[in-house]
């Protein structure tokens, strides 16, 4: 089997692809809009404790509280390779309050995202993963990874991290360290126990909140943890990522730089590789099996449902249950893979064609099982209900493929979904290079979008608008438009003159009848008026707004205009609504 990962990197996301076989398994993705905190250690404060939830709420500096259950107060580990064979001692559990009291301070852990109106999930108990051990500060005992099988191999393992661990700590040795030297693990806990002294200095020097240590990012966190032997390439489009993977395995294993690879071309690596498709149908309901048949997918708050049905398959033979029999098992084989790059977790509820032979069912429960193996994340199979349905469990890690890249649809009250303006921003910023890329002759272009995807695509002060345009060669338009739907975006080429014109509806010195529909963001002093979609500052006009006035205006940019008030001509009439012969006439 043929496996790949393929990254892709621009300014505003990274996204990390796990291919088997052309076949995308799992996505992960970075934004800059929406930084990764999981696995970031702060000194936090106490701020309140629930007695009757047994559980605290702790600032550590975020936008939201984080929260804190008893256990992982007590405890915490979090890392997905302790082993079952760690046994805790039984004693009386303790109350919240017997632990915390409001106003302590405490160093914690991330260890799950913040997830819609929901804090961070926080831990006490660190965990400092390396390439081949993890070391935990607040325990003294050894584990070897479950995933390592071999008995001589697990003892092996086990007697040199007691060798090199530190006194009254804990370690753990992870999938990776299979076959690895004792040299290797000597230097990976050299490592661990530096940060560790780096973080306890800080701690001791700081005022809670604070951010006492930062994990890797997302491209970091995949070399450490998933480049493997296994692994028989990972492909990535950018220049200064690709050296710094090199150099990062360099230390950490310098035999797998070897299978890192530079990807330039005019042809996005995800349009290369077809991954991008691939998301798009991920994004869908309905999932088509290679036989014909399908699955249907429903994501709601409380469970996942999905459905099996044979679809267009017919079978090869005159027998029903061959029929149902081959739908399931392809159907499972593909589940297994939906569970991982959707990301779904909680509990999930599948109904598979009805069997009526029990040998059928433990086919379908037993190649499920076997593919579910693959899974890093956590996942318990249940098997058949009475009612004839599959329950499987799943840990919550970080969120579902659909919340990253999807947002509840403000067109239909979150009954749908649709793209973010960020990944609309992402992808129209995607698009625009690649024409560019690929057509010589355009001198300038116009992008028409709606408000909120406008203003990321020209970033603050004009940024990023700035750096299309650097990287390009080309002179960028970019304009908002409320008519437009939040997915919508045009782009419109030509020379500089052309786009121009139909990019800046005003000119200096002219004078335009407007309404004053909202107060200036960061200057409340001035109003925001509105001419085919650009921006117009109305000075000195945040006391006018929901009025008609004629403005004359003083400059006019690529982006917006300003504009002095030469005469208030009225409100809204009777009924409210604005007398359309005033409307934003341009003489």
């Amino acid at each position: 089997m043929q496996k790949d990962i393929i990254i892709n990197v621009s300014h505003s996301e990274k996204r990390a692809a796990f291919v088997e076989d052309g076949r995308l398994m799992e996505l992960f993705i970075e934004r800059t809009f929406n930084e990764r905190v999981a696995g970031n250690i702060y000194k936090g404060r106490v701020e309140n404790v629930l007695p009757g939830m047994q559980a605290a709420f702790v600032n550590i500096g975020l936008e939201r509280n984080a929260f804190l259950y008893v256990e992982d107060a007590l405890v915490g580990y979090s890392d997905e390779d302790i082993p079952d064979e760690i046994d805790q001692p039984k004693k009386r559990k303790p109350k919240i309050d017997d632990v915390l009291k409001v106003g302590q301070e405490i160093v914690v852990q991330i260890t799950k995202e913040p997830i819609g109106t929901k804090g961070a999930r926080v831990v006490t108990g660190l965990t400092l993963p390396g390439r081949f051990l993890v070391l935990m500060p607040s325990v003294n005992y050894v584990g070897v990874s479950r995933r390592i099988e071999d008995p001589a191999e697990r003892e092996r393992l086990r007697k040199i991290a007691e060798k090199v661990k530190p006194k009254n700590m804990g370690v753990i040795v992870r999938t990776a360290a299979e076959g690895q030297v004792e040299k290797s693990l000597k230097r990976d806990m050299k490592y661990l126990v530096k940060l560790w002294d780096k973080i306890q200095k800080k701690a001791g020097a700081v005022r809670a909140p604070a951010l006492l240590h930062k994990d890797y990012d997302l491209i970091s966190q995949i070399v450490r943890d998933y480049l493997s032997d296994d692994i028989n390439r990972l492909v990535v489009d950018s220049r200064s990522e690709y050296e710094r993977i090199r150099e990062m395995l360099g230390n950490l294993s310098p035999k797998l730089r070897k299978k890192v690879s530079y990807y330039q071309s005019n042809i996005q690596i995800f349009d290369y590789y077809q991954i991008e498709t691939q998301i798009e149908k991920a994004l869908k309901r309905k999932v088509w099996l290679d036989c014909g048949g399908y699955l249907v997918i429903d994501e709601t708050e409380a469970m996942v449902i999905i459905d099996v049905n044979t679809g267009k398959y017919i079978g090869n033979t005159n027998n029903l249950s061959d029929t149902v029999l081959k739908t399931n098992l392809e159907a499972a084989k593909e589940i297994a893979r939906q569970l991982r790059l959707r990301n779904m977790a909680g509990i999930i509820i599948v109904d598979f064609i009805d069997m009526e032979s029990d040998e059928d069912r433990a086919k379908v429960i037993n190649l499920l099982q076997e593919e579910i193996k693959r899974d890093r994340v956590k996942t318990n199979i249940v098997g058949f209900t009475q009612l004839g349905l599959v329950e499987i469990t799943r840990k919550k890690v970080k969120r579902d493929l659909d919340e990253t890249l999807q947002k509840p649809c403000p067109y239909c009250d979150g009954v749908g979904r649709v793209l973010s303006e960020e990944t609309v921003a992402i992808n129209t910023e995607r698009r625009l290079l690649s024409m560019l890329a690929n057509n010589d002759r355009i001198e300038a272009v116009l992008v028409n979008a709606h408000p909120a995807v406008a203003a990321l695509l020209i970033g603050s002060g004009g940024s990023n608008l700035k750096r299309l345009e650097e990287v390009s060669g080309r002179t960028i338009f970019i304009k908002g438009n409320q008519g437009l739907h939040l997915t919508d975006a045009q782009i419109v080429a030509g020379t500089v003159e052309e786009i121009k014109q139909k990019a800046v509806p005003v000119r200096e010195g002219q004078r335009i009848q407007v309404l004053v529909e909202e107060p200036h963001v960061t200057n409340p002093k001035d109003g925001i008026a509105r001419v085919e979609g650009y921006v117009i500052d109305v000075l000195n006009g945040g006391d006018l707004v929901g009025k008609m006035v004629e403005l004359e205006i003083n400059r006019a940019f690529r982006t917006y205009a300003k504009g002095k008030v030469v005469q208030v001509l009225g409100g809204p009439d009777s009924n409210g609504d604005v007398d359309t012969r005033l409307v934003a006439m341009i003489e």
